[in-house]
């Protein structure tokens, strides 16, 4: 290698690092969010503002608390199966479970489906409406799988799996970008690769308002992440340093400088970026919010994040905005120990929280803009270790918003059986659903083509069905 070339193969490896790691988060001190480094080409931006919201319910959602079967032989399985109607029962009594009961627009289809009558959790009662007006379903027995396998394929290892099943920290990776952990591309992120140039700024493409996920990270998108209150500051600058407004400018002018020095340039740039990115976060969040709808600010992080996105969505105008991605997420949920007690608080907060969300779509008028949907590390068993469940497999998760053809459910119903024909032991549901179909159904819907499907989620070559139907043809 010659020396005079050097200096340019680190720059362009520098670039692709930074543009993968993100090289700050918001919990950094100085917290410098970093823009999209280059831009990608468009995808079909047309037919105006679309975004995509996931929430990430980190520790694995335990599904046979969340939607459950609330017929009389139904529910007697799952006590059953639970612990039966001692001190080991983890099931919602049946009697409670009434207001939730769902009546699909479409029969339920799968190997559990005949006679089953499903239920959503009380705490998820604020969804009811939702789920009845249309705007809202679940998706049954969605899981990471890298091509559709059987139980005996599973058992015989003939067929490829998802790496290190039932491990957190792999799964969720798996989930967010179909590879383990250390994985720094997620479909999310390969979404809004897609539509940099669709944006006036694409910075403002893919916009996490939790903590750091690989979900939000593409080949050139980079996660801009907000706080509570909106755009994280570089403090030295943000009013006075040291008491001196003049302090604050040479501040800014330090660490904004040219320099020869290819690193330091390259950190310059994107510290300005970030900095003007503060600005326009700042010019599109008017202290006054605009839609009355209430959310739990001061009880619940869900809440907060979820009004923080729509606050940016209402302000998608300012940002230069046509799609966008956001992430928000609420953690919680390995319940090993103390299910019946710490599972419900968490899933009143889902349950709230999204109907607030959804009605102040509504207010802005773009609730048939934006979908939301929920996703988590894996399932859970349906067989009790005495105070909770462990990790699992499969599970159910809903897709929310005004496009939305809801009122139903998606996929097939599993049998439910402790190493019955549904699952793999224990009630951890083999998955009949992928991930990649799920993403490749919202990303359709986003306007990416089929052609540019494979750039999203790598394995949907290995599904013959794209497209799970959640949005009118």
């Amino acid at each position: 290698m010659k020396p005079s070339r050097l200096p340019l193969l680190q720059r362009r490896e520098f670039l692709r690092r930074s543009a993968q790691l993100g090289l700050a988060g918001a919990a950094a001190p100085w917290a410098m969010n970093l823009a999209a480094i280059g831009e990608a080409a468009a995808a079909d931006a047309s037919g105006g503002y679309k975004a995509l919201v996931c929430v990430f319910l980190y520790g694995g959602n335990d599904y046979g608390s969340t939607l459950l079967p609330a017929d009389s032989a139904g529910h007697a399985n799952l006590v059953t199966l639970r612990g039966g109607a001692g001190g080991g029962n983890l099931v919602v009594p049946r009697d409670q479970l009434t207001a939730t009961t769902l009546t699909p627009r479409v029969a339920l289809a799968g190997p559990g489906a005949s006679g089953t009558q499903l239920a959503m959790a009380p705490e998820l009662e604020p969804l009811k409406a939702l789920f009845d007006a249309g705007q809202l379903g679940w998706l049954l027995n969605v899981g990471t799988l890298i091509q559709p396998t059987t139980k005996a394929q599973y058992a015989n290892k003939s067929v490829p799996l998802p790496p290190k099943l039932f491990s957190h920290n792999d799964q969720q990776s798996v989930w967010q970008s179909s590879g383990a952990e250390g994985s720094t591309k997620g479909w999310g992120g390969a979404i809004g690769d897609l539509f940099l140039n669709a944006n006036g700024t694409s910075t403002f493409t893919c916009i996490n308002a939790s903590s750091n996920a690989v979900f939000m990270s593409g080949q050139q998108a980079v996660q801009y992440q907000v706080s509570n209150s909106g755009a994280v500051p570089v403090n030295g600058i943000q009013n006075t340093l040291y008491g001196s407004t003049a302090c604050a400018q040479a501040l800014r002018s330090l660490i904004t400088a040219p320099s020869s020095h290819w690193m330091e340039a390259e950190y310059s740039r994107v510290t300005a970026r970030s900095i003007n990115a503060e600005g326009m976060v700042k010019a599109a969040l008017p202290a006054t919010l605009p839609f009355s709808t209430p959310f739990d600010t001061a009880g619940s992080s869900l809440h907060r994040q979820l009004q923080m996105v729509a606050r940016l969505i209402a302000g998608r105008s300012t940002l230069g905005a046509q799609r966008q991605v956001f992430f928000v997420s609420l953690g919680g949920f390995d319940n090993h120990d103390f299910l019946t007690a710490q599972h419900p608080l968490l899933l009143s907060q889902v349950g709230s929280g999204l109907a607030s969300f959804q009605s102040a779509l509504v207010e802005l008028g773009v609730a048939d803009r934006v979908t939301t949907f929920t996703a988590s590390d894996f399932g859970r068993t349906l067989t009790s270790n005495g105070d909770g469940s462990d990790h699992g497999w499969g599970s159910h998760h809903l897709v929310m918003g005004g496009a939305v053809q809801g009122g139903r459910f998606w996929g097939e119903m599993p049998v439910l059986a402790n190493n019955g024909q549904s699952d793999v032991g224990q009630g951890r549901l083999l998955p009949t659903t992928s991930v990649d179909q799920l993403a490749a159904t919202l990303a359709r819907w986003m306007g990416v083509s089929d052609t540019e499907l494979a750039t999203v989620v790598p394995n949907i070559a290995n599904f013959s069905q794209r497209d799970l139907g959640f949005f009118a043809p």
